[in-house]
């Protein structure tokens, strides 16, 4: 077994990245992780144009012989490359910045003014690392510490 999941979700990045890059895509998230009985590891990636299911073939097929070289996980796993979709999870910097001027819902892990979650535009990032959004006329800022999880949303 993997003795550090998070461990090996960022060596499997450094493989990823280069070849992302000569497909002209880049990696958007990469987690090992348990789903029901089995273990997944989903490389999520984007590009400025979106992921079709060739992009992610590529990648798969050009990732596949290095993991199995690297030799990084000692299990059985299921290898996914998929796209993060139109509704996708920001969860670092790079995330909030490429998708600013999207419509995100943000969750707190404790109420502020009576309200949990919150949705508006997603703005720059405070000058202190704050998440903001325009919400109506509104200008919210939530300090880092007090969000869980930032997503995009989109509604027909």
């Amino acid at each position: 077994m993997a003795k550090n999941t998070k461990g090996v979700s960022e060596k499997v990045r450094e493989l990823a990245e280069p070849l992302a890059d000569e497909l002209g895509i880049w990696v958007w998230d990469v987690e090992f992780v348990k789903e029901g009985a089995r273990r997944v590891l989903r490389i999520t990636v984007d590009s400025e144009n979106g992921i079709t299911i060739d992009d992610c073939e590529k990648l798969h097929r050009a990732i596949d012989p290095l993991l199995d070289e690297a030799d990084l996980i000692e299990e059985q796993y299921y290898l996914e490359v998929s796209s993060p979709g139109i509704e996708r999870e920001l969860k670092n910097d790079i995330h909030i910045e490429a998708c600013e001027g999207w419509d995100v819902e943000v969750k707190l892990y404790a109420p502020l003014n009576g309200a949990k979650t919150y949705r508006g535009v997603l703005m720059p990032l405070a000058e202190n690392g704050s998440v903001v959004i325009k919400s109506g006329e509104n200008v919210l800022s939530f300090e880092r510490n007090t969000v869980a999880k930032i997503s995009t949303y989109f509604e027909l």
